[in-house]
Parts: structure tokens; sequence; C-alpha cells
């Protein structure tokens, strides 16, 4: 296992590109723990495979460097970085059976024969593939392959890390959520460092201890799901973690006053935009938006109601923007409503980064559930 650095990486894909500012990946400067789990997550395009295949030493960077531990890699393929990567279509050997593919990787390395033994009667009982051990993988379903893809990495005990590239597209719906829980497990059990590449947002906050939010070739914040939750660093990240994602409102400052067309909102902390910021904003989620009847807060048009079982999205108009709330289930819908922030959950932005101010974190019945099994990420 590794401690993986990415020293000042940026990366494009001609030296033109580079002279003319068109980076793929801008510059990533961040180090992945021995043992983490760590999930990519972003929409398409925006540089999580570029980044994947940087550390699986598929691509160069075109600056910084790649370190394992304290050794530099960055010139390394990936046979000699000890890399296992799992791919979004399963890589088999069909004509093998599955206990001759786990056991593959190890025949190359001249492991001993009872130790390869030992180890594929173990790997196949951890992926559940003990009674098809003798069948051809031809015969198998993508679930199937995608485990004997997985257990190639696990059996090995050189691997420095394990790659996930969308590793669940192909997978029938009913199947990924098996999948992620036994991926889990297997890193509980072999603390082997992982990182995993997906645009959705399920997939990185039920399997990642940490997860790596990227946006046009850019990383904007790195942290657990809770934090992602609840305090986006970002814009983009309060949109696309969250669903719905968080509500973004065009304002002005005023002391610690945001001013959301006409109407004060007292922001707590006393935070100041940075000076210059061409557009300053207000984020608040869903589930810290509550309806009151009217007279009680601020006044808005309801414009739709989506009822999706155990609660009700509501759409409303505040001043000309769109807000949206949750209503949980038996909770009253007013005929004519106003709605009331939860101070301790606005979030203040200049030119869509997080201004720091000092507060409370903010707590919901629904935000930490919502954290970590909302219905899926937007990609782009």
């Amino acid at each position: 296992m590794a401690r993986i650095r990415l020293d000042h990486i940026r990366h494009a894909y001609s030296a033109d590109l580079a002279r003319s500012g068109n980076y793929a990946l801008r510059e990533v400067d961040h180090e992945f723990e021995d043992g983490g789990a760590y999930a990519l997550l972003g929409p398409s395009g925006c540089g999580k495979t570029t980044l994947l295949n940087i550390i699986s030493g598929l691509l160069t960077p075109s600056e910084g460097h790649v370190r394992f531990g304290d050794r530099d890699v960055t010139l390394l393929s990936p046979e000699a970085r000890n890399i296992a990567q799992v791919f979004q279509f399963p890589v088999v050997y069909d004509t093998m059976t599955v206990r001759e593919n786990l056991a593959f990787p190890l025949k190359n390395r001249k492991v001993p024969k009872s130790e390869i033994d030992r180890r594929v009667t173990d790997m196949l009982q951890r992926i559940g593939l003990a009674e098809k051990a003798d069948r051809r993988a031809q015969g198998l379903t993508a679930d199937e392959k995608q485990k004997i893809s997985l257990g190639r990495g696990l059996v090995r005990s050189d691997v420095n890390a394990i790659l996930f590239d969308e590793p669940l597209t192909v997978i029938d719906p009913h199947m990924k959520w098996q999948l992620r829980s036994q991926l889990k497990e297997l890193h509980r059990q072999f603390r082997m460092t992982m990182v995993y590449v997906t645009h959705d947002q399920t997939e990185a906050l039920t399997f990642a201890d940490k997860v790596v939010v990227m946006y046009d070739g850019e990383v904007v914040q790195i942290g657990t799901p809770e934090e992602l939750f609840e305090r986006p660093k970002h814009t983009f990240v309060g949109y696309f973690i969250g669903s719905p994602g968080m509500n973004v409102l065009t304002c002005a400052v005023e002391g610690t006053d945001a001013l959301v067309s006409g109407t004060r909102i007292a922001i707590p902390g006393g935070a100041r935009p940075t000076k210059g910021a061409a557009k300053t904003e207000l984020g608040i989620r869903p589930e810290f938006v509550r309806l009151v009847p009217r007279g009680q807060g601020m006044p808005v048009t309801v414009t739709r109601v989506e009822d999706i079982g155990s609660e009700r999205i509501v759409r409303a108009d505040f001043n000309g923007q769109k807000l949206v709330a949750i209503v949980g289930e038996g909770e009253g819908l007013p005929a004519e409503a106003d709605v009331v922030f939860d101070p301790s959950a606005l979030n203040l932005y200049a030119d869509s980064w997080l201004v720091d101010r000092s507060g409370p974190t903010p707590t919901s019945n629904r935000a930490g559930d919502r954290a970590g099994s909302s219905t899926g990420g937007r990609a782009a």
C-alpha cells in the first residue's frame, strides 16, 4: 500500500494547448493517505479519468510529480508502480476459469503454488464466487466478471493502490447497491488505498471516506460527505451534492446582512465577501428552508409541489428568484406561505467560492441522510 502524493500536477493533451493555457487538468496538489478510500466525483469532462490515469501511469503529467511514499514514480509504467486498475468494462480472460483468472497475476509474479492456492481460495470466498470457481468466465454476468477484476487486484500482496474507473456503469441497477456494499467491506478488511472515479454522487458518498469534487479540470473541494453537504466550499459542490441541490440566490452585502432582491437576511458571523468580487451569492440547502404561514417569515409564491412519498419538494418564487424547500412527511403546507431560513445553514459566496465565517454547524433531521444516500449525481 502507498501514500500517494500529487505534487502540483497539471496536464494538457498537447504542447500547443499548454502554451495557450488550455489545461484538461489544472493544478492539483493533494495527498491520498495510505489505506484511505477516496472518490473522484464530478460531471463528464471535468478531469476525473485524466487524474486517475496520471496516478496509474497511463498518462505522464505535463507538469508536477507523482510520488508513492517518498518515491517519485512520475515516469514509471503502471507495472512498475504495482497498481491494480478496474475499468468501466470488466477485463477478464474468458477462456480461463474464475480460479485461473484470480491466480494469473500471482503466477506471473512467481508466487509459490501453495500460496497461490491459499490466496485464491480465500478471495473466492470474499467475492462470493466460490461455487463458480471452476466455471469459465465467458458465461458469467457482468457483475460477476467485475468481481473477478476486483479480486485480481485484492489477491496480490504487492499492490500499492487499486483504482476504479466508473466500475459499476454496466452493472444492472439492482446489483449496484450490493457491489458497493461488498467493495466497502473489502476496503475495511484489506485497508488498501482505493481511488474510485464516478459521476454518481450516491456511489461516491457511500463508498469513500473522503470525496474529491472536481469541476472544469479543477479540484473544488475535498471532504467527508457531511462536510460537502453542510459547508460546500464552491457553489458547484452545493448544486452537485444533494437532490435537489443547494439554493443559490444572487445577493448584495450590507454589513452582516445579505440583500436578496431587497429582502434583508442576517448572516451569522459577520462575513464579508472578498473585495472586488464580481458576483455575490447566498446559498442554503432546501433541507434548511422552512415554510410557515403568511406573515411569519419572508413571502414566497409556491409554483409547484412534487410529492415523492416520504417528503414533498416545494418550488417557489422568492423575489424573482427560484427557491426550493423540502417538506417532510406529516408536515403542513400553508395555502399562502412564507419561508424562514435556518441562520446556521446560510453560506455566503464571492465569485462562487465560500466566504469563511464563524458560526454553528447546521443540523437537520434529514441532512445527514441526504448527504449519504441522495438519488444520484448530475452529469453534464
